[in-house]
């Protein structure tokens, strides 16, 4: 093991990615960045976390912000539940007396903190011996042990875990290298598919006899087609919103609910996906409403840039007000995955 850890702290010493959460020991920081690294790639964070930073530059700020503006400065990385954690986690921290935990346990403790991440802050953070899994350590580990149990079941989790354990430096500044260098291995040459072995530094140590089908997961679900109907309300420089009370971003801002019109085309749709679901978004002209909800609003458009919403509703309400001759400067749609059609009057 000490020939293994030279081996592969020796080359993470000359490949390691210059990533901004690599200058800090600053565990607000790091924090941030695990929680916006889950289910988004590096290349996307990068923009996101150095944004965040100058924003919610500690705890504290993070702490006393309205939780609409937590949202608006996520928005676009999905998964809305990582934002309120951080939240919570900001405030949790504040209420007991304003310093971060420093414990491995008191870390986990926080909202929205499970082992992986609770373990990244320990061992980037403060030097604290403690493993963590992700996805790319999880397949370095498999193919190393060559573990052909599902990575994503029970006992392939618990296999993993072990094995991260056991592999660690006994010396906490080492671990916190060691866990670095294992995730940099994972993301960079230890990829999924077939991976460059030639250029693995710690090649002579792995067992997988065939990388390329390692790490075995569990059968993946059908993805469900779901189809969202929303309204287009226009009227006197205003657009009519509702918050979502649905797993989908709830408390962000969207085009609201309506019944298909009969014989009505729609006049923008999109596909976008959620976990397993693949949503295909349609928006239709719409009557002002005869009510208002509680959940419903009239926003200002001038007021739409500073407003949390859904990154597939911001990119149709942005092509709508195009189209409908309002031009404003909000976030621009992305390239592909919608298209127009002529506005149905």
């Amino acid at each position: 093991m000490n020939e293994f850890s030279d081996s592969l702290l020796a080359w993470f010493a000359g490949a390691a990615r210059d990533l901004p959460w690599r200058r800090t020991r600053d565990p607000y920081a790091i924090l941030v960045s695990e929680l916006m690294l889950q289910q988004t790639q590096v290349t996307t964070v990068i923009d996101y976390f150095e944004r965040w930073m100058k924003r919610f530059p500690d705890v504290r700020t993070l702490a006393d912000a309205a939780e609409a503006n937590v949202l608006r400065m996520w928005e676009g990385l999905g998964y809305y539940a990582r934002a309120r954690h951080l939240h919570r986690a900001a405030k949790a921290i504040v209420q007991a007396g304003g310093g971060f935990p420093r414990t491995l346990d008191e870390i986990r403790a926080l909202p929205g903190v499970g082992p992986y991440t609770a373990g990244a802050v320990a061992s980037f953070a403060f030097g604290i011996r403690a493993p963590m899994v992700d996805a790319n350590i999880a397949r370095v580990i498999a193919r190393l042990r060559n573990i052909r149990e599902p990575i994503d079941s029970s006992a392939g989790r618990k296999l993993i875990w072990q094995q991260a354990a056991s592999m660690l430096p006994t010396d906490g500044e080492q671990a916190r290298a060691h866990n670095g260098a294992l995730m940099e291995l994972g993301a960079t040459l230890c990829k999924p598919g077939e991976p460059p072995c030639r250029h693995c530094p710690v090649k002579r140590w792995c067992r997988a006899k065939d990388p390329a089908t390692l790490p075995a997961k569990e059968p993946r679900r059908a993805m469900i087609e779901l189809e969202e109907n929303c309204g287009w309300i226009l009227q006197h420089g205003r657009v009519f919103l509702e918050t979502s009370n649905g797993s989908r971003g709830p408390g962000m801002w969207r085009l609201p609910v309506i019944a298909v019109p009969a014989r009505r085309s729609p006049i923008h749709e999109s596909h976008y996906p959620v976990t397993h679901h693949r949503v295909h978004l349609r928006v239709f002209p719409a009557p002002r409403p005869a009510r208002i909800r509680k959940n419903q609003r009239w926003i200002e458009i001038a007021r739409l840039s500073e407003t949390a919403m859904t990154a597939p509703h911001r990119r149709a309400l942005t092509s709508l007000l195009d189209l409908d001759g309002v031009r404003r400067k909000l976030v621009p749609p992305r390239a592909g995955g919608s298209r127009r059609v002529p506005v149905v009057r």
